[in-house]
């Protein structure tokens, strides 16, 4: 799953050179002509501003055209792959490659309004391990309507992890911090999981590099959206690993933030790995959860870190390498095998969409629907027989999920998980997961952006 890096193309409005480093004095800033400062605001329901919708995470598009006959509406190559989910504020489109280059893409056409290229990433023979060359910019970005800025995290050579905002309206950086892991070598680390917005703070969660190697920690950091306030963290208390890498970062439930956590080394005592975190706003352990498998589930990589947690009412599912499913109580996780409820559901790999009390899970082997009962016991529903192994997303009558080996959109029945529609859109990135909003669908894939439209 390499990021294949393609030739930009012709676009309206103009960049900046290459930032050589993380603070502001090192960057060369352009505006492009005939474009204001953004006007911050807030977001509507056709808006997509963070993965999958909404700090909840349920990837739900309210209002969105109901599906007819989709079509591919138009394709954007730019100037890497795009793993992040785009996302769409105000009538544009906003996307980042690992060529750590954000673009802002007119919605009819595709065509860049802006492009802003923040650094330069890291070429992979640089990296301890890993699998995607080069690494920049791998996260979903968030935009604050406090600020009018797009937030994205880049990586770039010399092991650095640089928070960039960036003006939505114009593509001016307006913030440059930097934003390392608290624990570990800072190379050894990747950031995939989604930035989080919230209560003025961008959160930054931290795993390591396919393949495990070097010294890496999970970590979160919070990140002030402005002024120079001083950064927070939290770290896994493990030697080593327990990555918090799920693509859909944290779960927002009752103003607190939810990880799912990998594997640690430990299979003796117990060392908060292969768990879901909540941790309150200033990143303080509020409750914990894992299953009385951890020790073997460390052993053998069958931990909870693939999924992000989903928030179903009052309860919290969990799934994960292992393939077993986790119901918790929101209200108290209760530690080491404190589940509520458990099942069998599949392996899970990404982040889940929510509808009332079903969830549409990320299986390796194709989506699933569970529902979730008021006093938590889970049901597995369908299990489509089609290899739609991607993120789900729910809008216009549809469930919309990626199988990015063979470049496929499915269009699933939500009641039964038939098979509506299928598009050829090319190669994605693993987990990735289509951004519903306004009147088209937009996946990321090895080479741009693709629009899809409903009808």
């Amino acid at each position: 799953m390499a990021a294949a890096v393609a030739l930009v193309a012709a676009a309206a409005g103009c960049g900046s050179e290459p930032a050589a480093g993380p603070t502001p004095s090192e960057q060369t800033i352009t505006t492009p002509s005939g474009t204001t400062a953004a006007s911050p605001g807030p977001v509507g329901d056709a808006d997509w501003p963070t993965y999958h919708h909404d700090n909840a995470r349920t990837g739900v598009a309210p209002g969105f055209p109901t599906l007819g006959t989709a079509s591919v509406a138009w394709t954007s190559r730019l100037d890497g792959a795009v793993y992040g989910q785009p996302i769409v504020v105000g009538g544009m489109v906003y996307a980042a490659t690992e060529n750590d280059t954000v673009y802002a893409l007119d919605p009819a056409t595709g065509k860049a309004k802006w492009s802003r290229h923040l650094a330069t990433p890291v070429p992979q023979h640089d990296l301890p391990c890993g699998n995607i060359d080069p690494l920049g910019i791998t996260s979903t970005m968030v935009y604050d309507p406090a600020t009018g800025l797009v937030f994205a995290l880049a990586e770039s050579t010399g092991g650095h992890h640089t928070l960039y905002g960036v003006d939505a309206a114009t593509g001016t950086v307006r913030v440059v911090r930097a934003a390392e892991p608290p624990k570990g070598d800072p190379i050894a680390h990747q950031q995939r999981s989604a930035l989080t917005l919230l209560d003025g703070k961008v959160y930054v969660a931290y795993g390591g590099l396919a393949g495990d190697c070097a010294h890496y920690i999970g970590s979160v950091v919070a990140v002030p959206t402005v002024g120079n306030g001083p950064v927070a963290s939290y770290a896994v208390p493990t030697t080593r690993e327990a990555g918090i890498w799920a693509p859909g970062g944290a779960a927002v439930l009752d103003g607190h933030l939810l990880y799912a956590v990998g594997n640690g080394e430990s299979t003796s005592g117990y060392d908060g790995s292969d768990s879901v975190l909540e941790l309150d706003p200033q990143l303080k352990l509020t409750d914990r959860f894992s299953p009385s498998t951890w020790a073997d589930d460390n052993a053998h990589d069958l931990d909870l870190g693939s999924m992000s947690p989903a928030v179903v009412g009052t309860h919290v599912l969990i799934a994960g390498k292992r393939g077993t499913g986790y119901v918790l109580d929101g209200k108290h996780f209760g530690g080491i095998g404190g589940e509520v409820a458990k099942t069998e559901i599949c392996k899970a790999f990404g982040g889940s969409a929510v509808n009332g009390d079903t969830v549409y899970v990320p299986c390796t082997d194709g989506t699933r629907a569970v529902r979730v009962d008021s006093a938590g016991k889970p049901q597995v529903l369908w299990h489509t027989t089609v290899p739609a192994r991607g993120a789900p997303v729910l809008g216009g009558g549809a469930v919309w999920v990626v199988d990015y080996e063979d470049g496929l959109l499915y269009l699933l029945d939500p009641a039964s998980g038939a098979v509506r529609q299928k598009l050829s859109i090319g190669t994605a990135p693993h987990f990735a997961s289509p951004t519903l909003a306004g009147e088209q669908a937009y996946v990321g894939t090895l080479t741009g952006v693709v629009a899809v439209r409903p009808s």
